[in-house]
C-alpha cells in the first residue's frame, strides 16, 4: 500500500540524470508534497538558498559537486542548517554510508528504490521537521505572550506601588487616602483585566472587531485620573483637548487605555517639570487620531529609526525594570487593529506620538 504525505511540504530534489529527477518528482507530486529539481550541485544551492524546502533528496554522486560538497556547503551555510538532508545512492559500501551519516545525513535510500519505500522515509523526515518547527513556532508565541504580559503589568502594577509608598509615607494628607485607595483598587482591575484579555487571546474567545469600541473622550479622561498623582509629583502640567463626544475608534477599550498609558508614563519619565497635552482629533478620512505630546528633550534623529524596534530604549541610563519592549509592542497592537502609531518631532522642542485609528463601525458599515 503506498504511503500518503502525512502533511503537505516542499522537497528539493537533486540528481543530475533527468529520468530520476522526473520519476522521483512525479512519485512526490502525487502526494501531495511541492516539489523543486535540481540537476547539478552549484544550482541546488542556489535554489536551497533562494527558497529552502523541508526536505533534499540529494543523489551522493554527482560530476562536480557531488552529494558530500553539496551537503558540506549547505552545513557551511549561516544560519546552521536545519532543513533534513535524505542521501539517494547506489552505493553499498558500508563505510561510505558512515561517511555520509558523519557528514550530517539523517537517512539514504538505495537506488533502485522501491516507491513505498521512499515515501515512508520522505513522510518520517518531513513530519518530524514540520512538527520540530510547530513546537518552535509556539516556543516562540508563548514566550512572547510572557514578554507582553509581563510589559503590561508594569505599568498597573507601577501604580499600585506608588499609591503604597504615599499611603506609608508619613506626610500623607488624609483628605488623599480615599483616592490612593481608589489607585490600587482601579490598578489592580487593570492588572486582572490583562490578564483576562490575554487568556481570552490565547483560547480564541477574542470578540469580533466590528464588535469592539474605544471612546477617545474618555480613555482621553481615563489617563488624567490615572496619572494625575504621578504627572503632579513629576512637576507636569496637563493640557487635554477633548474631541467630538461621538469619537470613537474600532479596538478594545482597555487595550486602547494600555497603548496610551505607554505613551503617557514615558512622558513622566523622560520629560519632568514640562507640559504635557493630551489630544483627540480627526485623522485621515475614517480614523480618528489621539496624540501624546511633551516638551522634553525629544527623541535624537539618530535614535527615530530605532525607535519601535524590541529591546530598544529611549534614552541611556533606563533604571532595570524597563525593557525596551513598549513602542515596539504598542505599533504591533495598534497596526493589528487596523490603524498606525508614529513619533514627530514637536516644533520648539519636544515629542509627539500619534494613534490613528479606525472610526468604530467603519468596517461593518463599509460591509
Amino acid at each position: 500500500m503506498t504511503a500518503t504525505a502525512a502533511s503537505s511540504g516542499r522537497i528539493l530534489v537533486v540528481d543530475d540524470q533527468a529520468a530520476n529527477l522526473r520519476v522521483v518528482s512525479n512519485l512526490l507530486s502525487r502526494q501531495g508534497y511541492e516539489v523543486a529539481t535540481s540537476s547539478s550541485g552549484e544550482d541546488a544551492l542556489a535554489q536551497f538558498e533562494a527558497n529552502p524546502p523541508d526536505l533534499v533528496l540529494l543523489d551522493m554522486m554527482m560530476p562536480g559537486m557531488d552529494g558530500f560538497d553539496v551537503l558540506a556547503a549547505l552545513r557551511a551555510q549561516a544560519p546552521p542548517l536545519r532543513v533534513p538532508v535524505v542521501f539517494v545512492t547506489a552505493a553499498q559500501d558500508r563505510d561510505l554510508l558512515l561517511r555520509a551519516f558523519d557528514a550530517g545525513v539523517v537517512d539514504y535510500v538505495t537506488k533502485p528504490f522501491l516507491p513505498e519505500e521512499l515515501l515512508a522515509r520522505v513522510n518520517a523526515h518531513i513530519g518530524l521537521k514540520m512538527t520540530r518547527d510547530r513546537l518552535e513556532r509556539v516556543a516562540r508565541e508563548r514566550e512572547e505572550l510572557v514578554n507582553l504580559v509581563a510589559h503590561d503589568l508594569k505599568n498597573p502594577l507601577t501604580s499600585v506601588l506608588f499609591a503604597a509608598d504615599l499611603l506609608r509615607s508619613d506626610g500623607c494628607k488624609p483628605e488623599r487616602v480615599p483616592r490612593y485607595l481608589e489607585m490600587i483598587h482601579e490598578s489592580a482591575d487593570d492588572a486582572l483585566g490583562y490578564i483576562r484579555h490575554y487568556l481570552e487571546t490565547q483560547s480564541g474567545a477574542r470578540r469580533p472587531s466590528s464588535e469592539m469600541r474605544a471612546s477617545l473622550g474618555e480613555t482621553l479622561q481615563w489617563l488624567c485620573n490615572r496619572y494625575e498623582i504621578q504627572l503632579d509629583a513629576r512637576g507636569i502640567e496637563v493640557e487635554v483637548a477633548m474631541p467630538p463626544e461621538n469619537a470613537a475608534v474600532a479596538i478594545d477599550e482597555r487595550v486602547l487605555r494600555q497603548v496610551s498609558e505607554n505613551l503617557v508614563t514615558n512622558a513622566i519619565k523622560y520629560a519632568p517639570n514640562s507640559k504635557l497635552l493630551l489630544l483627540g482629533r480627526a485623522g485621515a478620512p475614517g480614523f480618528w487620531q489621539l496624540v501624546v505630546a511633551d516638551r522634553g528633550p525629544g527623541i535624537p534623529a539618530s535614535r527615530q529609526r530605532e525607535l519601535f524596534k524590541p529591546f530598544t530604549r529611549l534614552h541611556e541610563g533606563d533604571d532595570g525594570i524597563s525593557s525596551g519592549l513598549g513602542l515596539s509592542l504598542a505599533r504591533q497592537i495598534i497596526a493589528d487593529a487596523g490603524g498606525q502609531l508614529w513619533y514627530e518631532d514637536r516644533k520648539n522642542g519636544g515629542s509627539r506620538f500619534v494613534i490613528e485609528l479606525p472610526v468604530a463601525g467603519a468596517a461593518a458599515s463599509k460591509g
